[in-house]
């Protein structure tokens, strides 16, 4: 196997901020396989061959579910053989995803491109950046996970626009082969240059502590992060908690943005007004991850995730009632707004309650939950539809999950380990 931890580079800052940007660009390029740019094409899939809304639903929330069941593979190997190397070798399968699905023809082919790009896209390439980062960072972790975070908005941003624009320009299927030629040009040689797995890999400690900063002496506080394994997380009731909270929005989120072009037309909006609402919600979101970031340094964020189950039922009943551009704009402005503290929320809380040693195969199992609840999501939206010719039913009944989130979330406080070891002891800034 070639060498991963080769080539020290030396730099006059912290070297955890070009991880971060590099992460930031990661979460980016997971665009092929969000639900955000896959809604784009949906359309264009029907009317090219003819398949129902809900059997496309069905192929996509299928094949979710069986890339989803992988994830937890894909962190286990993320701890053994490190962050660097499983990110080239994701950015590249990816890559020949997006290659295949410009090629599709048939309900076979839909099936594996769908698992191709939820599998390497939505969850391997989302996943890789958010073990990683938790090595560089332990007190700046809320902050660094904000910055990250820019690149998930900006892609949720530009993936709807540029895709529909690509599509009418030469249509669907140079779309697809767009976002394989840049993955294999761009992302992967970045990657293989300046992507390092832990700072100790560089001689330097999170944070860009020194080693005369780590002592037992003086006024400095020190910050005792204790990691857990997977088997240990899972006799929590904290960690059984937070795979809910983590399923839900998953879960409903999708479903909303799958079928956002339909949810408009059926309210009498035009499809370019759902492609605006999901740039508005990017761009909205965008500021709120920095303030996000920095509020979870102080705050628990299972507090934060209530208010965040409060805002998605405050964004259902909008959806609802989104019969003019106004309603439409404002959907999308409390929708980025929720999402935006959701996302650090839901990103920090796992190796703030669970240490950074087993974080891959922990935040595999949520990631796995992700993707098995966003393969729900598209389902019961697109069998609605067809049975009643309509989504208010779908969305008023989608409501009950968000409330039951809002107790779970409450519940779910950070375990204490009576019987465990210290990983780290770092002084404060």
């Amino acid at each position: 196997m070639i060498n991963f931890k080769d080539k020290k580079i030396s730099t006059s800052f912290y070297y955890g901020w070009i991880i971060v940007a590099i992460g930031a660009l990661g979460i980016f390029f997971s665009g092929p396989g969000q639900t955000y740019s896959n809604a784009i094409f949906i359309d264009y899939y029907i009317e090219d061959f003819g398949w129902s809304r809900s059997m496309v639903s069905s192929v996509y929330s299928i094949a979710t579910l069986a890339a989803g069941l992988l994830m937890m593979v894909v962190g286990k190997y993320i701890d053994k053989y490190g962050q660097r190397f499983f990110m080239i070798f994701v950015a590249v399968m990816l890559a020949i995803s997006c290659f295949w699905n410009s090629m599709v023809s048939n309900i076979v082919m839909l099936f594996l491109g769908f698992f191709l790009i939820r599998l390497f896209g939505q969850g391997s390439m989302t996943l890789i950046p958010n073990t990683l980062i938790p090595q560089w960072f332990i007190v700046r972790r809320g902050r660094a996970f904000s910055f990250m975070a820019i690149g998930g908005f900006l892609s949720s941003a530009l993936f709807p626009i540029v895709n529909l624009w690509a599509i009418e320009e030469w249509g669907w299927q140079t779309a697809w082969r767009l976002w394989g030629v840049l993955l294999l040009i761009l992302f992967v040689p970045l990657v293989y240059l300046f992507v390092r797995n832990k700072p100790e890999d560089m001689g330097l400690l999170p944070d860009n502590k020194k080693q005369h900063d780590i002592t037992n002496s003086g006024s400095d506080t020190l910050i005792n992060e204790v990691s857990w394994t997977l088997a240990e997380a899972k006799k929590t009731k904290t960690f059984w908690f937070l795979l809910c909270c983590v399923g839900i929005p998953s879960m409903v989120n999708t479903g909303i943005t799958f079928h956002l072009l339909s949810i408009f037309s059926e309210n009498g909006l035009e499809p370019q007004l759902a492609a605006t609402v999901l740039g508005i919600m990017a761009f909205v979101g965008f500021p709120i991850t920095f303030l996000s970031g920095f509020i979870l340094e102080r705050v628990q964020a299972n507090s934060i995730l209530v208010v965040t189950f409060l805002g998605e039922i405050i964004v259902l009943a909008l959806l609802v009632f989104s019969k003019s551009p106004f309603i439409a704009i404002l959907f999308g402005l409390l929708w980025g707004l929720f999402a935006g503290i959701e996302r650090i929320a839901l990103n920090v809380i796992w190796p703030n309650f669970f240490g950074r040693e087993h974080i891959g195969s922990i935040k595999g199992l949520a990631m796995s939950i992700t993707v098995i609840g966003s393969a729900f999501g598209p389902l019961p939206f697109g069998l609605a539809f067809d049975l009643f010719n309509g989504y208010e039913e779908i969305l008023i009944a989608t409501m009950i999950f968000p409330i039951v989130g809002i107790g779970l979330a409450w519940k779910a406080t950070k375990p204490k380990k009576s019987h465990g070891h210290l990983y780290e002891k770092i002084t404060s800034a």
